[in-house]
């Protein structure tokens, strides 16, 4: 492979080795040891936790749960948070989104001026039996009305050593090559969480790999790299933060008679809702847009702002 046929990384940036950036062509993702320090992840990680016991304002968050799950790890009586998105606007949870040394790496992918577009802190709890804890393989860019999707990656960090015990990530190394897929809600016996769509036509028989990981390694992967996590089968639930990136450039796409139609119906209805119930009835919101959800969360991080 030589430099003109590279395709999934950007020639505005020098910081890829060669090596690494012949790996992420190939198979859609990098994995980086050690690129985060365990001081930021503890800071990171008490965050979470005082997002939980109400100690910090969550107006613009959403804060999911598993279905199965009752047990919190901070409140007696209280349901487990599995995951918090959009923490754009808090100023600790958010640094995680720009640290030099990972917008470093997301610029050598997607080039200079990078939003932040999609912010997760994912706390999977320990499976209670009925599955719950897993999440389908899929494609991000499913949730995405922008594109070119090789304009797009995302960073995921775990807080403490993963691996299949407890869920971490599995891919299908070069899977980010095909289209985006079908996604919907898969067809499993036990149950299944809100907005965990997956690729229906997925058999599961293709190579895959586990990505066993400690805290602070780091992985960039493709929005259209095939991925999930199992259950998690220990008593510790299993931290992890993450951002997408987008480069600023890329634009917002008509999604309707698309395979996202059905995500963006469900996103927009789910975010109409939120709006009436903190504010009441707003005018405009009644025809709130999947595009529209992502604009009010997009944050520049570096270069400059333009289509997003």
């Amino acid at each position: 492979m030589n430099q003109q046929t590279f395709m999934f990384t950007s020639d505005t940036s020098s910081f890829l080795t060669w090596n690494q950036r012949r790996f992420y062509e190939t198979n859609g993702y990098l994995l980086v040891k050690n690129l985060v320090p365990l001081e930021k992840l503890n800071r990171y990680e008490e965050r979470f936790r005082e997002v939980c016991i109400g100690e910090v304002e969550t107006q613009e968050m959403d804060i999911m749960y598993d279905v199965a799950i009752e047990r919190s790890e901070y409140i007696p009586g209280k349901k487990a948070v599995s995951k918090i998105q959009g923490f754009q606007s808090d100023e600790i949870l958010f640094e995680y989104c720009t640290l030099p040394q990972i917008v470093n790496y997301v610029e050598s992918i997607i080039g200079q001026n990078i939003m932040a577009m999609h912010t997760m802190f994912i706390n999977k709890p320990p499976d209670s039996g009925m599955k719950t804890s897993r999440h389908p393989m899929h494609q991000d860019l499913h949730y995405f009305p922008f594109r070119p999707a090789n304009k797009i990656v995302c960073s995921w960090t775990p807080l403490v050593k993963v691996n299949r015990m407890n869920g971490c990530l599995v891919v299908v190394p070069g899977s980010h090559v095909r289209p985006l897929q079908p996604h919907g809600y898969p067809n499993w016996n036990k149950g299944f969480n809100k907005l965990y769509h997956g690729i229906l036509n997925y058999t599961g028989d293709e190579n895959h790999i586990y990505l066993d990981m400690n805290s602070g390694d780091t992985v960039f992967f493709h929005p259209l790299l095939y991925h999930g996590s199992g259950m998690n089968r220990t008593n510790i639930f299993r931290k992890s933060i993450s951002c997408h990136y987008a480069n600023s450039e890329c634009k917002y796409v008509e999604i309707q008679g698309t395979t996202q139609e059905n995500i963006g119906k469900e996103v927009a209805e789910i975010a109409k809702q939120k709006v009436n119930k903190l504010f009441g009835s707003v005018e405009g919101f009644e025809n709130i847009t999947l595009q529209d959800t992502w604009r009010i969360r997009g944050k520049l991080v570096r270069g400059l702002s333009s289509n997003l």
